[in-house]
């Protein structure tokens, strides 16, 4: 029984980045109606990410100070300035554009882009060095063939939006205050510019944990720095003071769900799963979310789905999971030399004790009997 016990544990440990991104993309499914709900009943979304980000960073506050107050390390200006920048990247800039764009798409279109953050964030990282690519290896070239139609399959659903499919059944739930969406080019346009600052976030982030590596923290840092960023773009975009006042509604709970939730758990569970396996490995889970999009918004709420957005998503998926086996190679041969050089150094350390232990044993033999 202990065995198994220990087997199952094993097994949970190894999984453990998998099933929490599994739970992130459920929570992100849910986000992409709420708010959508929220701003067809009025809410201004640039109003929503300041609100967010300030509630977020109340949520995490206390688990950051008490559970890293030991261990993190000390906010230098040049540190601060670095987290500014990166609040920017993830929180005011890109999710000003993203949201600002549900207004003129869906959350449909919206679910099928983000799955080309993971051939986005591949295409920054090798450029700045931080990825490998082997073209002559099949892996390799899975990467760079992933990539490409991921890119075409994002160019698809932007340019293209195709005949709406018929719905089988009327809705179930009906959004208040539903309303078909115009711009569709100017929404696109937005989506995938918010794509490319994100993927930016992405590899950013990875290099800035390696300076804090205090997730809580840095979570905390970031959406109040993202929150007060978001605050002054708002008040230039926005000059009507009633905008800021929202009721006991749904916008009230989009706020809490998308502060405490995503901006709060999400993020911190996003930044420990790219410690632990990188960037690229986060990204890798978001055609989960839209799958779970696409159904809810068909069957559920009565959406219309166009064929555009339909046959650029299989387009991206099959792109994505392309680049992902390549890169999937790359973890294997990686994990090898790091594990070998910590059982090496373990080694060193046990075999360092032991000298010390036999030095300090002569000695005292030396001592006895001179």
């Amino acid at each position: 029984m202990a065995l198994q016990a220990c087997g199952f544990g094993q097994i949970f440990r190894r999984f453990k980045p998998h099933l929490l991104m599994v739970l992130v993309q459920m929570g992100y499914t849910f986000l992409y109606f709420i708010t959508e709900a929220s701003f067809n009943h009025g809410m201004n979304p640039h109003v929503y990410i300041t609100y967010r980000h300030i509630v977020a960073g109340f949520a995490m506050l206390p688990f950051a100070y008490f559970l890293e107050r030991k261990g993190r390390p000390k906010l230098t200006i040049a540190l601060f300035a670095e987290i500014s920048v990166l609040s920017l990247l993830g929180v005011s800039l890109t999710l000003n554009m993203y949201f600002a764009s549900l207004r003129y798409t869906s959350p449909t279109f919206l679910a099928s882009v983000v799955n080309t953050i993971a051939s986005l964030t591949f295409i920054i990282a090798v450029v700045l060095r931080l990825e490998s690519l082997n073209i002559t290896s099949p892996r390799g070239t899975a990467k760079i063939l992933g990539t490409v139609v991921s890119l075409a399959g994002v160019t698809t659903m932007t340019l293209y939006k195709g005949p709406a499919m018929r719905n089988i059944s009327g809705a179930f739930i009906h959004i208040q205050g539903n309303q078909i969406h115009e711009n569709w080019l100017k929404g696109s346009i937005l989506t995938v510019a918010s794509c490319i600052t994100w993927s930016v976030w992405y590899i950013m982030q990875a290099v800035t944990l390696k300076r804090y590596p205090a997730q809580l923290s840095l979570t905390t840092w970031m959406c109040f720095v993202g929150g007060a960023q978001s605050a002054v773009f708002t008040v230039f975009m926005e000059h009507k003071p009633a905008a800021w006042i929202i009721g006991f509604n749904i916008d009230f709970w989009s706020t809490i769900y998308g502060g405490v939730v995503c901006s709060g758990i999400i993020i911190f569970v996003q930044l420990w799963v790219t410690e632990q396996k990188g960037p690229v490995f986060v990204t890798m889970f978001n055609p989960l979310s839209t799958i779970l999009v696409a159904v809810i918004a068909y069957f559920v709420l009565g959406e219309r789905l166009y064929m555009g957005s339909i046959l650029g998503g299989v387009i991206v998926i099959i792109g994505l999971y392309l680049l992902l086996w390549g890169k999937e190679g790359d973890q294997e041969t990686s994990i090898k030399p790091q594990e070998l050089s910590y059982l090496d150094y373990e080694k060193q350390k046990e075999y360092k004790k032991q000298l010390v232990s036999n030095s300090s044993v002569e000695k005292e033999v030396h001592e006895r009997d001179p």
